[in-house]
């Protein structure tokens, strides 16, 4: 992937936004189970009450909790709280107005910063010493304090007191101080999460003694954190959606970005880069390996970045609620990293194999769509059927054994989450009961540990998406680092004006890359304006390879290839391809209308061009007879034109170009005798001055020309004219001897 990363540069902002909004939307999301605690620790069971040291708190209530505190606690409450009756008129009104009952002996919390600090510390610790008291009392036998236990419940449980009947209590409390006492330092030595959860309730049972709506209290913390965790869902979704817009853009931006430059690398491509990636293969990277690396980076990339801070964040946490359960998250992650790495030892081979048998299973697709007359023709079709089952099945192995391994892992995934969930309800019941942990928090453990799971779950997604996408990455990029043989010249050099198009062949011999021996052997000839030069041997002699090197569609091994002395390999391309009118053996048209594919040479070409040119290639006559002429709809590679009328319009795009050099590869070989003679006839007219050299298998196509290059196994067998290589070629001899009667010799 990283082969690729240039790519990845003009979308840069896009990235660091979906990241930022990323970690916005994690955040988000650890923060919602800290307030679902909330609402089940405070809004549920404390009654919506955060308080401490109660804001309001009648006289007598005070009296009673100052029982409970130790010297320094009583001084930091007395510092604290200012009886109703000194405060301003405004501030006593707005107390009333919340605590209906309170009269003028009441006090109201005054203090902040650190002296309500100590406000609060005092009253939770006296508020559970009460609790002990209590309790103390009741086994002792006491009647009034078991009235008292039976009135108001168990404090610390979360029901309200009667602060009143406590109170009623402080005679035997001051009988009894050494279970004062001892109460008071039990909760000096009690955990702050107990206190906190003790103080709550007795603040909540102050504020109904002063007459206050606790139920109101209780609804509306509820409703405001309700509230808060609605805008966070809203702002999560905004985060999410956000960020998977900004991958989305980079992520198609990136795949049109490289599916346009691989397609502009394949453009020029010549012979030797064709024949390194087949066709199949290149519509395969092109394609299925652009869409891989798109997925990654508009999917693959989200999990890589929103899973380590999930599964960090929720395991900071989670911890944070309950360091005690530490161990069930240790024992889950053991579990997910060993189904990851089997998972990744399995099925990770796969995945890299899976792009190959994509590439088998087009070729052979593509050679059945290519060649289904062949096909037809020797009613072939089981063979074929049984290579694209072959092909087929072997994909399809592929991707189902991929397909198992991910299947197995979810209800995997499944049990070991809820199996974890069922662990942390079982132990965290038992802290529960002992006080140690609030029904809240270990809510908001469960889902921290979900969290975490699930990151481990999406990182071995990412260990499958990962490998198949940097596969498809490498293999892009080979195609766009791949370097013609064939290159242009450093400093080129330019044709002299007028260009005649003389071609010279000096001591020229040829390999294809990786072979053994030459398959053209030092060739020397040149063909000269105004004349037509023609090369004649049999099959797989080099007569195309020959013809090829002139547009430099391969570059010779030895000696030169020279158009009016410029040797072509000084030639920059466009300017050595323009003076060049190419005609190959298989006439090959694009899709459109005839105009737009005889336009091809030359787009600024006028119709009287046009046809002058279709005329000389005997192409007019049933140009004509098409509706809409020229105008004619021609499918994809000419399918809907016989193969001699596709030969004839290609033969007529070279003219159309007007070119100094004009080069047919075997370009008559479909046309019948009578449109062959004609053809020659008319292109001895329109082709004038320029150079033309003719590949043909048929020597009444090339019997008239000016000079016949006869090639035998990649040597030069004879050069000279039709009744001279009669004489002098034994090789000539025997192929025109094999396609002539002596009459037509004579």
């Amino acid at each position: 992937m990283l082969k690729l990363k240039r790519y990845l540069k003009p979308y840069l902002a896009y990235l660091l936004a979906a990241v930022v909004l990323l970690f916005g939307q994690a955040m988000l999301e650890l923060t919602l189970p800290n307030m679902m605690s909330d609402i089940v620790n405070v809004g549920l069971q404390q009654g919506g009450v955060t308080d401490k040291a109660p804001r309001a708190v009648s006289a007598e209530a005070m009296a009673l909790m100052q029982t409970f505190m130790t010297d320094a606690d009583r001084a930091a409450v007395d510092a604290a709280y200012t009886p109703v009756s000194s405060l301003g008129s405004g501030e006593a009104a707005d107390l009333l107005a919340e605590f209906p009952a309170a009269g003028a002996d009441a006090l109201a919390l005054t203090a902040e910063g650190e002296e309500k600090s100590a406000a609060d510390g005092a009253f939770a610790r006296a508020d559970y010493a009460l609790v002990q008291a209590l309790e103390a009392l009741a086994e002792a036998g006491g009647q009034s304090a078991a009235g008292a236990a039976a009135e108001g419940g168990d404090a610390a449980g979360g029901a309200s007191l009667d602060v009143g009947r406590l109170a009623q209590l402080a005679p035997a409390f001051a009988a009894a101080p050494d279970a004062v006492n001892e109460a008071v330092r039990t909760a000096a030595a009690t955990p702050d999460m107990m206190l906190e959860q003790t103080a709550a309730v007795f603040a909540k049972s102050f504020y109904a003694q002063l007459g206050a709506d606790t139920g109101a209290m209780q609804t509306g913390y509820i409703l405001r954190v309700g509230a808060g965790m609605l805008g966070l869902a809203v702002l999560l979704t905004a985060c999410a959606v956000g960020a998977g817009f900004c991958l989305a853009r980079m992520g198609a931006g990136v795949g049109r970005d490289l599916r346009r430059d691989v397609f502009a690398r394949v453009t020029y491509f010549n012979s030797a880069e064709m024949d390194r990636f087949s066709t199949a293969s290149l519509i395969t990277r092109s394609t299925n390996d652009v869409q891989q690396v798109q997925m990654f980076l508009s999917m693959g990339l989200r999990m890589m970045c929103f899973a380590p801070i999930m599964g960090i964040g929720g395991l900071v946490m989670g911890l944070s609620k309950c360091i005690s359960l530490a161990w069930v998250l240790a024992l889950a992650l053991v579990l997910m990293l060993g189904l990851i790495l089997v998972l990744f030892a399995v099925a990770l081979p796969r995945f890299k194999k899976m792009q190959k048998l994509v590439d088998k299973l087009n070729l052979v697709a593509r050679e059945e769509l290519s060649g289904m007359m062949v096909v037809r023709a020797f009613a072939n079709q089981p063979f074929m059927q049984r290579r694209f089952e072959e092909a087929n099945r072997d994909l399809t192995d592929n991707t189902l054994f991929v397909n198992r391994a991910m299947a197995v892992m979810m209800p995997v995934m499944t049990l070991v989450m809820n199996g974890v969930s069922l662990l942390i309800v079982w132990f965290g019941g038992h802290q529960i009961a002992e006080s140690r942990l609030q029904v809240g928090d270990m809510m908001a453990f469960i889902q921290y540990a979900m969290h975490v799971i699930m990151s481990f779950l999406f990182i071995s997604a990412m260990f499958i998406m990962v490998p198949r996408a940097s596969v498809s990455a490498e293999r892009i990029n080979e195609v766009l680092k791949t370097r013609n043989a064939v290159r242009e010249s450093a400093s080129p050099r330019h044709l002299p004006a007028p260009v005649r198009g003389a071609v010279r062949f000096d001591h020229v011999s040829f390999r294809y890359a990786g072979a053994d021996e030459d398959v053209l052997h030092d060739i020397t000839f040149t063909a000269e304006p105004g004349k037509t030069t023609a090369f004649i041997g049999s099959t797989g002699s080099g007569k195309s390879t020959l013809v090829n090197l002139i547009p430099r569609f391969y570059d010779v091994s030895e000696g030169a290839v020279t158009i009016d002395g410029v040797d072509v390999r000084d030639l920059s391309l466009h300017e050595l391809r323009g003076a060049v009118g190419y005609v190959p053996q298989k006439g090959m048209l694009f899709s459109g209308d005839i105009a737009s594919n005889l336009r091809f040479a030359d787009g600024d070409a006028s119709d009287e061009t046009l046809r002058r040119a279709a005329e000389a290639a005997q192409a007019a006559e049933f140009i004509d007879r098409l509706p809409g002429g020229f105008s004619a709809p021609v499918s994809q590679g000419g399918t809907n034109v016989s193969g001699g009328q596709r030969q004839r319009l290609s033969i007529a795009r070279a003219l159309v170009k007007k070119p100094p050099v004009y080069i047919f590869d075997d370009t008559f070989s479909a046309l019948d005798f009578k449109t062959d003679a004609r053809l020659r006839a008319a292109l001895a007219g329109y082709t004038g001055g320029a150079t033309v050299l003719i590949v043909a298998q048929r020597v009444s196509t090339i019997m008239h020309a000016d000079k016949i290059v006869v090639l035998d196994d990649g040597h030069m067998a004879g050069v000279g004219t039709h009744e001279e290589l009669l004489r002098t070629c034994p090789v000539y001899r025997e192929i025109a001897q094999s396609q002539l009667s002596k009459e037509e010799l004579a």
